[in-house]
């Protein structure tokens, strides 16, 4: 296939707001796709290449060759050449790097630079993500979109199941086909993902009748860990194998009174006192397999749910069945179990989210008690709850849109007041409704003082409120945070830039909030 044509779809897809017409669109290339293009079409659909590090930045895609005229490029040979630039290493690898980018994007036209810098740059923003993807492969293939959730939950990824599914020769055989997919002790599972809600007691009636679990919500890293008698493995929500870099977890899942394992958590590094560190210390120790920060940073994990134990899968069982095999697995570990409580009642549920945000963690996820596990959509059996920070900050620039966002300048640059200047916090594009991103393309080219093509740097005048979970140290920006999740909830023209919040309130909030 040409990437041409998967370069149109996703512009096509990225162009409407319809769930139905973007599925539409998928099934239609997806059913014209050649079995062996299938898992490089998918994944380019999904917004990623297939290839986990490229060694390519936004500053090596700034100066590209003239894009040919005809599209000639299939997606065969695009996926190839990546494989090829993740595999250059020491010296020379830099220059022949360089090359192979200029090779590629010179073969590609236009519209094909523009969706392959995109997709390098993780900024493929199509709203084709994964859940949509898998039920326009259910639609292509004629099989029940929860055969194909289920078979990608099992698989850990989705190339598989949609080549499995398309291959098949109708949907009697794509569903045998999909049922071959099943836990294997050692091999990731996609995590179940849960939705929010502003408190306790909505999210005790989006989970339904009946009494729910409200787990405590830590500010770590999702764990996923597999135990095939002496062999343990970790994994990450994305499913990255860490294993070699948390020794600490894999000593105590190999103390556990089971041969075969598969539980789901949390972790994150604790300070003397029990209270969790800041996130991003927590990244920092999980990112790194030196024995000696291992020995001054410890990981623990909080297991909350237990899919497998020896031979017996439980995904399918309700929640209170799991937790039970939890319990067993950790009688002699019970640190090790996520707070919890097991309620129906508002007030016992919101008295556990007082306890748990007093102790220094992020909030609850309130679950409900008969749920299977199922990955996929963010469905209403698990919802989080966390308290919402905001503050009121400067826009310093604002980045043009691309996909449905052409047009429209999108992406503004957040700042903080540092005496007479500004000092820049993040970035965020995340919050903005049609009728905002309409306002503010109008409003901010009245601000405009520079403009380089892609960023339109303001004069700091318009204020905006922005929510965020919390704050990290950053040594990218210059006040020395960085706002996590941040997204617009409105436009503050009853206040002045010289009434946003300062860069000292910033810094007094907790970096753990």
């Amino acid at each position: 296939m040409l990437l041409a044509e998967v370069a149109a779809t996703s512009s096509a897809v990225s162009a409407t707001r319809s769930r139905l017409a973007k599925r539409a669109l998928l099934v239609e290339l997806l059913r014209r796709t050649e079995p062996q293009d299938v898992p490089i079409v998918s994944r380019y659909l999904g917004g990623q290449l297939r290839q986990r590090r490229t060694g390519l930045g936004w500053r090596s895609l700034q100066t590209l060759p003239p894009a040919a005229a005809e599209p000639t490029l299939g997606v065969q040979e695009v996926d190839a050449a990546f494989e090829a630039m993740s595999g250059l290493a020491g010296a020379g690898s830099g220059t022949a790097r360089a090359a192979a980018v200029q090779r590629l994007f010179g073969a590609a036209t236009a519209d094909e630079q523009d969706f392959l810098r995109r997709l390098v740059g993780g900024e493929l923003r199509q709203g084709s993500l994964d859940a949509l993807l898998l039920d326009a492969v259910a639609e292509a293939a004629g099989v029940p979109p929860e055969a194909v959730r289920r078979a990608a939950m099992l698989a850990g990824a989705t190339e598989p199941v949609a080549e499995a599914a398309l291959a098949a020769p109708g949907p009697a055989a794509a569903l045998a086909a999909l049922g071959e997919f099943a836990l294997t002790v050692g091999r990731a599972v996609r995590p179940m993902l849960a939705q929010s809600a502003p408190d306790v007691a909505t999210a005790l009636t989006t989970t339904g009748t009946g009494p729910a679990v409200v787990d405590a919500k830590l500010d770590g890293i999702r764990i996923q860990v597999h135990r095939a008698d002496e062999e343990v493995r970790v994994f990450t929500r994305s499913l990255d194998d860490i294993t070699a870099r948390v020794p600490e977890i894999v000593e105590l899942v190999r103390a556990l009174p089971a041969r075969q394992l598969v539980l789901d958590g949390e972790a994150l590094v604790v300070d003397d006192a029990g209270r969790a560190v800041p996130f991003q210390d927590t990244a920092s120790r999980a990112a790194t397999a030196d024995v000696q920060v291992a020995a001054q940073s410890r990981l623990r994990p909080f297991f909350f749910d237990c899919l497998h134990v020896d031979g017996r899968d439980l995904l399918d069982a309700p929640l209170t069945d799991r937790l039970a095999a939890l319990d067993r697995v950790l009688v002699d570990h019970p640190a090790a179990a996520i707070d919890r409580v097991v309620t129906a009642d508002p007030e016992v549920a919101a008295q556990h989210a007082r306890r748990v945000l007093a102790a220094g963690h992020e909030g609850v996820v309130v679950k409900a008690a008969a749920s299977p596990y199922e990955a996929g959509r963010r469905g209403a059996a698990w919802v989080k709850v966390k308290p919402r920070h905001t503050l009121d900050l400067v826009v310093l620039a604002v980045e043009r849109g691309s996909g449905r966002r052409s047009g429209l300048l999108s992406n503004i640059h957040l700042g903080a007041r540092d005496g007479d200047g500004f000092v820049m916090l993040g970035k965020t594009f995340k919050g903005m409704t049609d009728a905002m991103l309409a306002w503010q393309t109008e409003r901010f080219r009245e601000l405009e003082v520079a403009d380089d093509g892609w960023t339109v740097t303001l004069r700091p005048e318009q204020v905006v409120e922005i929510a965020f979970d919390g704050l990290q140290r950053s040594t990218r920006y210059p006040g020395g945070v960085a706002l996590r999740f941040a997204r617009v909830l409105r436009y503050r023209d009853d206040k002045t830039a010289a009434e946003a919040d300062t860069i000292d309130t910033v810094r007094a909030l907790s970096l753990g909030s």
